[in-house]
């Protein structure tokens, strides 16, 4: 049986250019330093179960270097905002189950993304994973619908609640699995740093 195919987007890891709400804490490298870390810790954690695939924001020695150590395939994020971009990777897949994540959220596991699969194989058209943001950290999905990804507040507090409104409007089946926490703020990264310390 063919693993399921995981899309992980990650930007290229370049200082004073990601994860810039930690810089104030831990200056334009260190931020870059802790990135670095987190995508490597997610592909690590899900290389083994999924097929996956990294979408770089552009190409960087950092996904090359993943990619041999990983083995992951690299492709290249296409679209002018987060929705295009998702919504280009995820139609590269379809009509097929697939999953995207992002790469900054040490909270997910392996039995949740393969709950997602496993409900989309069971027909539902949409999963996703909330994030305790008014995000979410996961969506999956049969078909693309396009319809989530056009004008949306992308990094708002009112992501999920659009587009939870739009399936209802669409008329669409959705799962939700249990909501996640991502890093952003310098709280989550002690809250990180506590669960990797147990």
């Amino acid at each position: 049986m063919e693993k399921s195919i995981l899309q992980v987007f990650a930007k290229a890891p370049i200082p004073g250019k990601v994860k810039t709400r930690l810089i104030p804490v831990l200056g334009d490298q260190g931020a870059c330093d802790l990135h670095q870390q987190l995508v490597k810790d997610c592909l690590q954690k899900f290389c083994d179960f999924f097929t996956l695939q990294l979408w770089c924001s552009e190409y960087h020695p950092f996904f090359q270097a993943c990619q041999t150590h990983f083995g992951v395939s690299l492709h290249r994020q296409q679209g002018v905002d987060l929705g295009e971009r998702m919504a280009y990777a995820l139609a590269s897949v379809a009509p097929a189950p697939v999953i995207l994540i992002g790469s900054d959220c040490p909270s997910l596991e392996v039995q949740t993304i393969e709950d997602g699969f496993a409900a989309l194989r069971q027909g539902e058209t949409v999963v996703l994973a909330p994030a305790e943001d008014g995000g979410y950290v996961l969506i999956g999905m049969q078909r693309l619908v396009g319809e989530l990804f056009i004008d949306m507040p992308w990094g708002s507090s009112q992501v999920l609640t659009l587009t939870r409104t739009r399936l209802r409007e669409l008329e669409l089946d959705w799962k939700e699995l249990p909501t996640q926490w991502d890093i952003d703020y310098p709280k989550d990264v002690e809250r990180w740093q506590m669960t990797t310390d147990n």
